[in-house]
């Protein structure tokens, strides 16, 4: 597909969802946040703003006066959908045609769930901006502007800490340029070399630059807003009870837990769930996968952070579809029958639960238990599923694989 016929489609795809369709509750809670940013005032003075105060700040021409500015941040957002879309064509263009890496960068460009979920009024588009685009600074060897977008990310939003091991790990000695020198009479004692091979020059510089920038910007909050930066920001997040729209298998546990305190267990399953997430998403994919296709491993990481995460609503989707097209010219057991069993499966097992959450909210019908547990038990199962088929097909790549598929 022509780049200006894929980008007019999905620039006319939001146009219409901007017109036509809702607004999100986070929308309103960014604009309040805004509005009390305009008057002086914090914006955690708005009840449930949990994020950095940098959106507030974008979202600033929302509160001008006359109302005309108020759908700003859709558009702001829409337009990050958009300039994702441009950077994945970036990243696929040295290794394909321009019309082929246009053609993957549709599978974000003119997705549905995309677009809506940036319309409606969700930040995570910019959150897929900057994701994407330290992708293809790593990918480019712009190390120093990857730690900056890195440092951005995580204080944007926590979760992209987990891509700091996978980079970390894939700038090993063949991407800094050097090589392990010979050893004459035993000069370089061997856990030296080891260290020096562990801390290369673009790793160094990747550490660096990631810290300075997330603790710059946190320094500048701090200053302006105190403890509650960091209480709303970082530390709620730790401890979160979400049990609406969630479609995690921690979604019924933590209701009860929500709904009837005194009967909780001591040991809260809202501060064990991370082990898992964190052990898969941090440790083990990116030890294992990061070398072989980096895009891939991030891929997979983000997959396996949202499944085991204990909050899990429709947006969190987009952190790792963004990586999708950027994969799938590597791909070989996510082609053909195998991909399509993936994508149903993908699909029935939301609409399992969406079922239940219907009749939950709408119909005030009580669903916890069987039926929304299972509904989210199914859909936990498919996730892992489809995790493992992830995994099991970047494992088959050769070590550095990057496609050589042209058009």
């Amino acid at each position: 597909m022509k780049p200006s016929l894929a980008f007019s489609l999905a620039i006319a795809l939001r146009a219409a969802l901007l017109y036509f369709g809702y607004t999100d509750i986070d929308y309103l809670v960014f604009t309040d946040a805004a509005r009390f940013l305009s008057h002086n005032r914090s914006p955690y003075d708005r009840a449930t703003y949990r994020y950095t105060p940098l959106l507030s700040w974008l979202l600033y021409p929302t509160t001008w006066a006359g109302g005309y500015w108020f759908d700003f941040g859709k558009v702001l957002f829409c337009f990050a959908d958009i300039l994702t879309g441009w950077l994945i064509i970036c990243t696929l263009r040295k290794r394909m045609s321009l019309a082929k890496a246009t053609d993957y960068a549709c599978i974000w460009l003119l997705n549905p769930i995309v677009a809506s979920i940036s319309a409606r009024g969700s930040s995570e588009g910019v959150v897929a901006l900057l994701t994407i685009a330290l992708l293809w600074a790593a990918l480019e060897r712009r190390v120093i502007l990857a730690g900056v977008l890195l440092g951005v990310a995580v204080h944007f939003k926590i979760y992209p800490f987990i891509y700091a091991t996978s980079i970390f790990v894939w700038l090993d000695r063949s991407k800094a340029g050097s090589v392990r020198p010979g050893r004459k009479g035993g000069d370089v004692p061997q856990w030296l070399q080891h260290a020096l091979d562990l801390l290369n020059p673009l790793r160094v510089k990747l550490a660096l630059s990631s810290f300075v920038t997330f603790m710059a910007l946190n320094m500048v909050m701090l200053k302006y807003y105190g403890l509650s930066f960091l209480k709303h920001t970082f530390l709620y997040h730790f401890t979160r009870i979400d049990h609406r729209h969630n479609f995690s298998v921690y979604n019924t546990v933590l209701h009860y837990n929500s709904a009837y305190p005194s009967n909780a267990a001591s040991l809260r399953i809202e501060a064990l769930a991370f082990l898992p997430q964190l052990l898969l998403s941090v440790v083990v994919i990116p030890l294992v996968l990061s070398k072989r296709n980096l895009a891939g491993s991030m891929l997979a990481q983000t997959f396996a952070f949202v499944t085991f995460n204990k909050v899990c609503t429709s947006q969190y989707f987009l952190w790792y579809l963004v990586f999708l097209p950027v994969y799938l010219p590597d791909a070989t057991l996510l082609w053909g029958r195998r991909g399509v069993l993936m994508l149903v499966a993908w699909v029935i097992g939301q609409a399992l639960w969406l079922q239940q959450g219907y009749e939950l909210e709408f119909l005030g019908h009580s669903t916890f238990a069987p039926g929304l547990w299972v509904a989210s038990i199914a859909f936990f199962l498919a996730n892992c599923w489809i995790l493992y088929a992830i995994v099991a097909d970047i494992g088959r790549l050769p070590r550095g694989t990057v496609s050589t598929k042209t058009s």
